[in-house]
């Protein structure tokens, strides 16, 4: 019974490890690559001949100057503009980089923002910043004009997960259902303004945005254990109400994320490790047998010393065998030895 309560405390540590090594290799799936969709890209000149284009509608007060963007609505009040995919998104997981520009001459008031939607419905226009409301999908939001008063700074970022049910919260700037927010002052900025959107189904949804220098990604906010539905549609619209801005979408790039495996990116952390360190992975098996010979040998001591430890107890401890004989010839040498020296 003894034998049995010490192996299993030595085998729990182990099964601990594994499996918190087992939810850890589902962690650190990353993004191995990634492939273009240009179903669901657009860049200038934006039309076909036939000034449509395949994969993308645009409609309302929205037009397209070809050289440069497509505007959603002008600096005038009471606009409402949007442009949508044709086909749905049937990547599991993707990455959605947009670059937009929101300006405008007046510096005091103006809004009042644009969104992007991932909807299972598409243009369908409404009050929720020229698009439906009540949506199933994920809207993300940016804000430019506060409707009621927040500690926070507009212009803002917001998000968040509609359910087909729940209406956006007009009132409050979405606070009430927000999924995720970030405050940022991407209007009238001196470089490009892009926004990333990186969605890993199931596993986790990131916002970043370019706004202070080229090449300078913003982190805005990150939500595990997001679910999207599936192969939503891709959409952007605008509205201006009293106050007014140009809302403009310079390009949309859209890609399809292949994840690594578990062991794969096992390996390419060995791997780097490796690099560094001069070590190969030859060698990372080989510890990894050295580690098992070592547990091994761990319960064969400690079954060798339970076995040892019985084997006194039956001949009356250590008063008889080897260790008693031992401590007689020591107290016969008398004074031979002082302790005091040791």
């Amino acid at each position: 019974m003894l034998i049995k309560t010490l192996l299993s405390c030595l085998l729990l540590p182990l099964g601990i490890m594994a499996a918190l090594d087992d939810k850890a290799q589902l962690a650190n799936r990353t993004i191995d690559r990634t492939i273009s969709l240009r179903t669901h890209s657009i860049y200038p000149p934006y039309i076909d001949q036939d000034l449509q284009n395949r994969w993308w509608d645009f409609g309302a007060d929205a037009y397209v100057n070809t050289n440069k963007y497509i505007r959603l609505t002008r600096a005038r009040a009471s606009q409402m503009g949007w442009l949508w995919s044709r086909a749905p998104l049937t990547a599991s997981n993707f990455v959605l980089e947009i670059e937009f520009k929101v300006s405008g001459d007046n510096n005091h008031l103006y809004g009042d923002g644009l969104a992007i939607w991932l909807t299972k419905d598409r243009a369908q226009p409404g009050p929720v910043f020229g698009s439906k409301d009540n949506f199933e999908g994920l809207g993300l939001f940016l804000d430019t004009y506060a409707n009621s008063r927040h500690p926070y700074s507009f212009p803002r970022i917001n998000a968040m997960l509609g359910d087909g049910k729940t209406s956006y919260d007009l009132d409050n700037d979405g606070e009430k259902n927000s999924l995720g927010a970030c405050s940022a002052n991407f209007r009238r900025t001196n470089v490009a303004t892009k926004l990333k959107i990186t969605y890993l189904r199931e596993q986790y949804l990131n916002v970043k945005i370019q706004y202070k220098a080229w090449d300078e990604w913003t982190d805005c906010f990150t939500v595990q254990g997001v679910t999207l539905p599936l192969a939503p549609y891709i959409g952007f619209s605008a509205l201006t109400g009293d106050v007014s801005d140009n809302h403009d979408i310079i390009s949309i790039t859209t890609y399809s994320a292949i994840l690594s495996s578990p062991d794969a990116q096992r390996d390419k952390l060995t791997g780097n490790a490796g690099r560094k360190f001069g070590i190969s992975q030859s060698s990372s098996w080989t510890w990894t047998f050295v580690k098992l010979f070592l547990f091994v040998g761990v319960v064969a001591g400690a079954l060798y010393g339970y076995k040892q430890h019985t084997l006194r107890q039956s001949r009356g401890g250590l008063g008889g065998g080897t260790f008693g004989s031992m401590g007689r010839t020591m107290q016969g040498l008398g004074g031979a030895f002082d302790s005091k020296r040791f």
